[in-house]
């Protein structure tokens, strides 16, 4: 599963794209908070639904130890490949091809469930809480982490370009608003919500900036949409590389028990 707003990229790109921006600063901020959520005991199992290239299956095998058990599942076979080549070592961790709105996991069969920026991308969110439902044994929970992308701000002293910029990154994302959307599909899948923060996702470094978000990736492809006008676009880019940088959005991270 791709985990950034831009069209459909190589599955080296999008394994670099997940990589980088695991390691940003405010990407393991925001991982070790979702960890700390999950309340991983010796011995849990744990599902990691929509694993990519198994960026975050080692900290939580690590937190299960070796009584615990580790199933990573993605619907990409090109992403489960690199996680099986990065996790040869790692007994505790196996690995399903599978769909998120299918699960292929017995009900009851998890202490708990990690949906990280997934949801947004997927056909159906709802379906995909309700198989985590199931799956989950009673008692069991869940931590979820996805962005709301309409809260995407760039700084700039073209405030039209900013917008039409973050209004054409969010129009490329299946389930732009999805953050937001979290208490309330999860409720309706019939869980109980225990806890929701508003993370603030800052960027003031414009080649990570760039990276994440797809400064000029998108604007030139908003460009050539006609979403946005060239001649603004191109001073507006010349700013920001210059700088002080400031862009961000609202990552909501919620914890939710079946």
């Amino acid at each position: 599963m791709s985990h950034h707003p831009s069209a459909t990229p190589t599955a080296a790109d999008q394994i670099a794209y997940l990589d980088t921006a695991a390691a940003t600063a405010v990407g393991r901020d925001y991982k070790r908070r979702a960890l700390d959520a999950l309340d991983l005991r010796p011995g849990h199992t744990v599902v990691d639904v929509g694993c990519g290239p198994g960026t975050d299956l080692g900290r939580l095998a690590d937190a299960v130890q070796a009584g615990g058990r580790v199933v990573g599942v993605d619907s990409d076979a090109r992403m489960l490949a690199e996680a099986g080549r990065r996790l040869t070592d790692r007994p505790t961790i196996g690995l399903r091809a599978g769909d998120a709105h299918a699960l292929p996991l017995d009900d009851t069969s998890m202490d708990r469930a990690r949906i990280d920026r997934v949801l947004m991308h997927v056909a159906d969110p709802a379906m995909v809480l309700r198989e985590v439902r199931r799956v989950l044994r009673p008692g069991g929970v869940l931590a979820l982490t996805e962005p709301d992308w309409d809260t995407l701000a760039v700084a700039d002293e073209d405030v039209r370009t900013s917008r039409g910029f973050a209004r054409f990154v969010a129009g490329r994302v299946r389930n732009a608003t999805v953050g937001r959307e979290l208490v309330r599909l999860s409720a309706r899948a019939g869980l109980r919500v225990r806890s929701v923060e508003a993370i603030a996702v800052v960027f003031r470094d414009f080649d990570t900036a760039d990276r994440i978000l797809g400064l000029r990736r998108n604007s030139a492809r908003a460009v050539a949409a006609g979403a946005l006008a060239d001649a603004d676009v191109q001073p507006w880019l010349r700013r920001l590389t210059n700088g002080p940088l400031l862009a961000g959005f609202t990552l909501y991270l919620v914890t939710a028990e079946a």
